[in-house]
């Protein structure tokens, strides 16, 4: 069930625990893919996810904006603080347990918000608020992952399978020649750069153009696929906290 459609009658009839909250970012993908692409992939494996199980889950509106300060160069970005994110999905977690959503999987489409999201997830779970879960896509497809950069063949593909408009096809070739090749600039295994402007020139890292329709409904189905399993894990799961030893 769709909270953001849904009357509070209707979820005061619901008999489930569990919930699902899309989480992403507004800030730049290169001159090719929209400033929601983060929001737009999360949400759309969110809802087909939600589609695999059968169960009834509630579905939270999306989270639009993270940990993104790194882009902050590229007009459009928004970004918040660590802290203000981690007590922002905090809060909506702990809004959703309130009324007895309290096990959640957070779907998320945006490196910046791992570290927090696992964070969050592992204080909310430890302190008995709820039983939370993080799930970032880009990182449940296999061998893909090793090509996810920024704006890049991952990210474009999805796009172009699931929000084809969204993509400036006429951009593609303008994304790719001012690319990066890997994200950063590193040395003794330690990243010198801060901001992604230090090292792609338009945002973009990796080659879009790698990333077409059919690859991307591949990497629909993959992390779709390992959503439902997830959320059929989290449902069936003791999530009783161990006794100390």
């Amino acid at each position: 069930m769709d909270l953001t459609t849904a009357t509070w009658t209707d979820v005061r009839d619901l008999e489930t625990d569990l919930a699902v909250v899309p989480v992403g970012s507004t800030e730049q993908h290169g001159p090719h893919a929209p400033l929601g692409t983060d929001v737009l992939t999360a949400e759309a494996v969110a809802d087909a996810g939600l589609e695999r199980v059968d169960r009834e889950v509630v579905r939270a509106p999306a989270i639009p904006v993270g940990i993104a300060e790194e882009h902050r160069q590229f007009p459009g970005t928004m970004w918040v603080s660590e802290d203000t994110f981690r007590d922002y999905v905090g809060e909506a977690v702990a809004s959703l347990a309130h009324h007895g959503f309290d096990r959640v999987v957070l779907v998320n489409g945006h490196g910046g918000n791992v570290d927090a999201l696992r964070e969050i997830s592992g204080r909310l779970t430890r302190d008995g608020d709820a039983y939370v879960v993080p799930f970032t896509w880009f990182d449940s497809v296999g061998d893909h992952s090793a090509d996810m950069g920024h704006g890049g063949p991952l990210e474009t593909a999805l796009l172009r399978h699931c929000e084809p408009e969204s993509v400036r096809e006429d951009r593609i070739e303008v994304a790719r020649a001012g690319a990066a090749d890997g994200w950063g600039e590193w040395t003794s295994h330690v990243n010198l750069a801060y901001d992604a402007a230090e090292f792609t020139e338009n945002g973009v890292v990796g080659d879009p153009d790698e990333g077409d329709a059919e690859r991307g409904e591949e990497l629909f189905e993959i992390a779709s696929d390992a959503l439902a399993r997830l959320l059929e894990a989290v449902a069936e799961r003791d999530v009783s906290r161990p006794e100390n030893r």
